[in-house]
């Protein structure tokens, strides 16, 4: 019952996600990472961590790769079963992505009707800036934590994710090289990896 129950909600919570999330899968982690580490204890900070970086690097959309490697850790975790842990994993896909698949076939129905609206085009130049905001949310959501005290906001670097200063080194040169150099993603991450393995 409890199994059944945690399923229930691994698919009410990624349906949600995938209904009220605009601007693809980067602006999409936030809100994942704020119900399934904060209102949903299911993972911490750390292994959500993990698996935004496992995500990036597999090919697909980060926020349905995100999807599956959370609903298999959730049920794996609470029941040991690798085999409802894909199960898991399926839910979670499937639970996010059907409301987008509705509503792009409710959009394309519609498109070509209301695509010259000015209506239209002032919704899409307010939604813009909101979609920069949710991604660079997801990237302060991962490095920092904040804690509320007497109504005072307290922030703490989470130490799972920069457990040292090597890390910021690593964390430095990758933006550095992908920001400033223009080198390939894959390239960085490739380095990332084999930089990693001799210095941990």
């Amino acid at each position: 019952m409890e199994t059944l129950v945690l399923f229930l909600q691994l698919a009410w919570t990624f349906f949600v996600i995938g209904a009220l999330t605009i601007g693809g899968g980067y602006a999409m982690l936030s809100l994942i990472q704020n119900q399934v580490v904060v209102e949903h204890p299911w993972i911490s900070e750390a292994t959500f961590t993990d698996i935004v970086a496992v995500s990036q690097m597999t090919p697909g959309p980060v926020g349905i790769n995100s999807a599956t490697y959370v609903g298999y850790n959730v049920l794996v975790n609470a029941t040991g079963s690798q085999v409802l842990g894909v199960c898991g994993s399926v839910t979670a896909t499937l639970a996010l992505m059907i409301p987008s698949f509705i509503i792009m076939l409710l959009i394309v129905k519609f498109y070509q009707k209301f695509k010259t609206s000015k209506l239209y085009a002032g919704t899409m130049d307010w939604l813009k800036p909101c979609v920069v905001g949710l991604i660079g949310a997801a990237a302060v959501i991962l490095m920092f934590k904040t804690t509320w005290a007497d109504g005072v906001p307290s922030v703490q670097v989470v130490a799972d994710n920069f457990p040292d200063w090597k890390s910021w080194l690593l964390l430095g040169g990758a933006f550095v090289a992908g920001y400033w150099g223009k080198v390939n993603p894959i390239y960085v991450i490739l380095a990332g990896a084999a930089a990693g393995i001799v210095i941990y």
